[in-house]
């Protein structure tokens, strides 16, 4: 069983899955998928998208020189059958399958070295400039931190870090529009509770929403009856 690698993103297609286009010369195309098929016909430059084989090799986040890799070439030679040759065919094809995953493990432990250590520079880089936009302390605070820190032994920076942090916390983000309840004074003497919407930046009144919709519904029935 042969299992062919898409023309297009270099995935395995199985036999009697994905798609196969025929040209007018002659020559086979396999897809392992539709998206690969539609990405062809738009003439789409495979080593441009980041989801194909052609762009990672491309990029070198794949392993491209390996003896491993050789074994995978297609050979047009005629074999005649052997049943031990067969059996030690099959042997090999799982230990170079084996020697593959551990090299491409040490291929990707290595490309991904010190990954960590540009992230963590990246992130000062950003952070110093912008200083500017951090929350500070105020003087009083800096003084009374300071003192703490003589009396404790414990270290300023870290003092400052934690009350940032607390302020940062204590802080509670107000919602958009809301509702709220007071109370009405009739004319008769008696108290009232009303709720209100508070919607863009000011109040809206329920009862006033309803006395206008009960005058709309008014003068339709007026219009009606004329």
């Amino acid at each position: 069983m042969r299992v062919d690698p898409c023309f297009f993103c270099g995935r395995p297609a199985w036999p009697s899955k994905g798609i196969t286009f025929m040209r007018n010369d002659g020559k086979s195309f396999r897809f392992c998928r539709s998206k690969c098929h539609k990405n062809f016909k738009m003439k789409r430059n495979p080593r441009k998208l980041k989801w194909t084989k052609a762009y990672r090799k491309n990029a070198g986040k794949e392993m491209v020189v390996d003896s491993t890799l050789q074994f995978a070439a297609r050979r047009n030679v005629p074999v005649r059958y052997d049943r031990e040759l067969f059996a030690k065919t099959v042997k090999a094809m799982e230990r170079i399958s084996e020697i593959r995953q551990r090299r491409e493990r040490i291929f990707y432990k290595r490309r991904m070295a010190g990954k960590r250590a540009r992230e963590v520079a990246a992130a000062r880089k950003l952070v110093a400039e912008n200083e500017h936009l951090l929350p500070r302390l105020r003087g009083s605070e800096k003084r009374r931190l300071a003192e703490l820190a003589q009396e404790t032994g414990q270290d300023v920076e870290e003092l400052e870090r934690e009350e940032l942090a607390k302020k940062a916390a204590s802080k509670k983000t107000k919602a958009f529009g809301g509702e709220v309840k007071r109370l009405r004074v009739r004319t008769d003497g008696g108290v009232e509770e009303i709720s209100e919407r508070v919607a863009g930046g000011g109040l809206v009144d329920e009862d006033d929403d309803d006395e206008n919709d009960f005058e709309d519904v008014d003068d339709d029935d007026e219009m009606d009856t004329d």
